[in-house]
Formats: C-alpha cells, sequence, structure tokens
C-alpha cells in the first residue's frame, strides 16, 4: 500500500520535477515530469528509493509522445510508480536514454523507437528490433496518422 511517508519522499526527492501527481490505487502512483528531467529522475527512484525499473510504455495522444517508466518497489510490497512523460513535438520526438542507467532499458527504447518515431538521445545502439528490414522509414505503426497500405487507419 503506497504510504504517505513514500509520497512525501517521493515530493522531497524530486522536488521541483514533479508536475503533478496522481494516486490511481493503493498500489499504484503516476508521477508527471518534463522529459528533460526523466535521467536524473529516474536515477533517484532506482538508487536512492531501490526501485526496480520494470518497463517503459509509449503511446501517440492527442497531446503528443507519451512515454511511462514504471518502477516497482519490490521491498514496499510491490507499489508501482509510474514516471510519465509528455513529448509534445511529434515531428522530432526525442528524449534521453535511460540505458546509461540500467542496460534493461534498452529494448524497450529500441521498440518505442520503431513503432512511434521516440529518438532515445545517448541510446548505445539505436535500430529496429521488430519489423521487417524493409519497412518503410518514417513509418510508425502505433502512431495514430500510421495508414496502411490499404490505405485506411491501421486500427480500422
Amino acid at each position: 500500500m503506497i504510504t504517505e511517508r513514500v509520497i512525501d519522499e517521493l515530493n522531497k526527492k524530486l522536488s521541483g520535477k514533479i508536475k503533478n501527481l496522481f494516486r490511481k490505487n493503493d498500489r499504484r502512483l503516476y508521477v508527471d515530469i518534463d522529459k528533460k528531467d526523466i535521467v536524473e529522475s529516474a536515477r533517484i527512484l532506482y538508487q536512492e528509493f531501490k526501485a526496480r525499473f520494470s518497463i517503459a510504455t509509449g503511446l501517440d495522444t492527442f497531446k503528443g509522445i507519451e512515454i511511462l517508466y514504471h518502477f516497482s518497489l519490490d521491498r514496499q510490497g510491490g507499489i508501482f510508480i509510474s514516471l510519465r512523460v509528455l513529448i509534445e513535438d511529434k515531428n522530432n520526438p526525442e528524449i534521453e536514454s535511460l540505458s546509461g542507467l540500467f542496460k534493461a532499458s534498452e529494448w524497450i527504447e529500441r521498440e518505442i523507437y520503431e513503432m512511434l518515431g521516440v529518438n532515445f538521445k545517448g541510446h548505445p545502439e539505436l535500430k529496429r528490433l521488430l519489423l521487417a528490414d524493409d519497412w518503410p522509414e518514417g513509418k510508425y505503426p502505433l502512431r495514430k496518422d500510421f495508414v496502411s497500405e490499404k490505405g485506411l487507419p491501421e486500427n480500422e
């Protein structure tokens, strides 16, 4: 269960970085931060809170590309803290890579790169992971504006 102590510590350690903090339920907390603060915020969760990086997810929203970095506080009963970052510039979506903090982020950053077109600056090997080698450059299958070869949005 998320305690007030965890929230107080987050507010203290991420002071000035938190744009919004939302408790979804007893085990899930969302923390909105600016993209410039992602590496430092992830470092604080990883090193100071001893949180385990679980995965990142990316999605195309009407406001921009949103990336959620999910961390688990295993020692506190599996509380999940998700750092949420909105990248507003869909024409040039980029953010610092977390691969310098933990190698585990490399593959998911590659997946988000090829599916949503996000450039992870500082990634050691940002290349395709899932799509065919002949997949057209600049076509991102999880983007809202993606059109299939049939001329229809892929989700129709």
